[in-house]
C-alpha cells in the first residue's frame, strides 16, 4: 500500500468535523494510537516491525512500535454505511507518513450477511482486524517471527460476512477478493492479482478457534537487483535457475490457524501458518507462537515464544561455485535466503492503568539463525542473541 501524505488524516478530521456538524447521530467517531520507545542491546544490526525502512539499535526511539489511528464510520440508513480509517506511521519510508487503512461501503443484506466494498482488511491472522489497535491486544506488538510472513493488511476489492449461531457457537465467515500491491524496504514493490481469502471465526465461551488462507499471484517488476539476476542467468544458459528466482504472477499462498482462550485469569493465544509459493524468492515458510498471560486485577503479566523457520532451499541449484559467473550464484543464493529465521522468547505486562488506556512493558530476547533473522542493516559478523526491550501506552478514543 502506498503511503499518502499526512494531509489525509487532516482531511478526514476536517470531513467529520463538517459532518459532525450537520448531523451527529449518524457519525461515529474513534482513535487509537501508541506512543512508545523501543531500544535494544546492540548497534550491529537494527531491530524493525516489518517492511519498516528503519529500526532501532541501542538507542532508544519512537518509530517502531509508535503509531496513531482515526476511524470514522458514516451511517447512511438502517442498511448502508461507509467506514474510512487513517494510520501514521512508520513504513517504508524513515518518516511518520499517513496512509488510508481501510475504505469501504457496508450494505447490511440481511441479519447474517454483510457486504463491504472498497478497501477492506484482508484477514491473514488472527488479529489482523485490529493488529495496529495495540490496546486491543495483550502483547505490546504481534509477534514478528509471524507477522513477518505475508506483510499484507488490506485488498482493494469487496469482501462478505456471514455470521450465524450453531448451538452454543458463534460462527464467522469471511470471503474477500480484490488486488492490492506492497511497498518493500528494497525499493520495489510487489503486486498482489486474484487475491482471494477465506476467514472463518468459531466462538464458544471463552475460547476462539479461528482459520485462514489467503492465495495471490505475485509480480515484481521494478526490482533491479532481480530483474539483474533473472536476464543474467537467463542469457548465459541458466534459464532453470532464473525461473525458480522469478517472481511473475506467481502463485502464492498463507495457510494459518488460531486459537484464543479467555478463562477466569487465564488468557492463551497462539497461531500457526504456513507460506508457500512458486519462487524460491518467496520461500517457503512455517512460523506459530504462543502467549501465555495470567490476568491479576489491573495487571496482566505474559510470556511469549514465537518461531519462523524455512521450508525451501537457501540456494538455488545448478549455478556454479566459481568463475566470473559467480557473483550471480551469490546473488540468487541471497534472494533465496532473504526469509528470517528466528525464535525468540519474550517477557512482559500490561496495566491498565485508565479505563481506555494501558502501559505495557515488553522485553524480547531474539535468537536468529542461518543470517540476520528479522533484523535489518544487520554489520558483517552480526550474531544473535539480542535483547529488545520496549516501553508503550496504548490508548483508545
Amino acid at each position: 500500500m502506498k503511503l499518502k501524505p499526512f494531509i489525509t488524516l487532516l482531511a478526514m478530521a476536517s470531513a467529520v468535523s463538517a459532518a459532525w456538524a450537520e448531523d451527529t447521530s449518524n457519525i461515529t467517531v474513534s482513535g487509537f494510537g501508541t506512543a512508545a520507545l523501543t531500544r535494544s542491546n546492540t548497534s550491529d544490526a537494527e531491530f524493525a516491525r516489518p517492511n519498516q525502512l528503519a529500526g532501532v539499535t541501542s538507542g532508544a526511539k519512537t518509530g517502531v512500535d509508535s503509531n496513531l489511528g482515526l476511524q470514522v464510520t458514516a451511517k447512511m440508513n438502517d442498511w448502508l454505511s461507509f467506514t474510512g480509517q487513517g494510520l501514521v506511521r512508520k513504513n517504508v519510508t524513515d518518516n511518520f507518513g499517513a496512509e488510508l487503512a481501510w475504505a469501504f461501503a457496508k450494505a447490511k443484506v440481511s441479519d447474517n450477511l454483510n457486504i463491504r466494498v472498497g478497501r477492506v482488511g484482508l484477514p491473514v491472522y488472527m488479529i489482523s482486524d485490529y493488529r495496529n489497535v495495540g490496546y486491543a491486544n495483550t502483547m505490546l506488538r504481534p509477534p514478528v517471527e509471524m507477522y513477518t510472513q505475508v506483510t499484507l493488511e488490506s485488498l482493494d476489492g469487496a469482501d462478505l460476512l456471514y455470521q450465524t449461531n450453531l448451538g452454543d457457537t458463534a460462527v464467522t465467515a469471511q470471503v474477500a477478493y480484490g488486488v492490492t500491491d506492497s511497498d518493500n524496504r528494497g525499493g520495489f514493490t510487489a503486486k498482489f492479482k486474484k487475491v482471494s481469502s477465506i476467514n472463518i471465526v468459531a466462538e464458544n465461551g471463552p475460547f476462539t478457534f479461528r482459520f485462514g488462507r489467503v492465495d495471490a499471484n505475485v509480480t515484481v517488476d521494478n526490482s533491479t537487483n532481480l530483474n539483474t539476476l533473472v536476464s543474467g542467468l537467463t542469457k548465459f544458459g541458466f534459464a532453470s535457475a532464473a525461473n525458480a528466482i522469478a517472481v511473475n504472477d506467481t502463485k502464492a499462498s498463507f495457510t494459518s490457524v488460531g486459537l484464543g482462550v479467555d478463562w477466569k485469569s487465564m488468557v492463551v493465544q497462539a497461531e500457526y501458518g504456513k507460506r508457500k509459493s512458486a519462487s524460491l524468492s518467496i520461500a517457503d515458510t512455517t512460523s506459530w507462537y504462543t502467549m501465555f498471560g495470567y490476568r491479576m486485577g489491573a495487571f496482566l503479566p505474559y510470556v511469549v515464544h514465537a518461531s519462523a523457520t524455512q521450508d525451501s532451499p537457501r540456494t538455488v541449484a545448478g549455478l556454479p561455485a566459481a568463475g566470473p559467473l559467480l557473483p550471480y550464484t551469490l546473488g540468487a543464493n541471497a534472494l533465496a535466503s532473504a526469509s528470517p529465521i528466528q525464535s525468540s522468547n519474550s517477557i512482559g505486562v500490561r496495566w491498565d492503568f485508565h479505563k481506555s488506556a494501558a502501559l505495557k512493558l515488553q522485553l524480547d530476547r531474539m535468537s536468529p539463525d542461518n543470517g540476520p533473522g528479522v533484523f535489518i542493516n544487520a554489520k558483517p559478523g552480526f550474531k544473535g542473541p539480542v535483547t529488545v526491550f520496549a516501553a508503550a501506552v496504548d490508548f483508545v478514543f
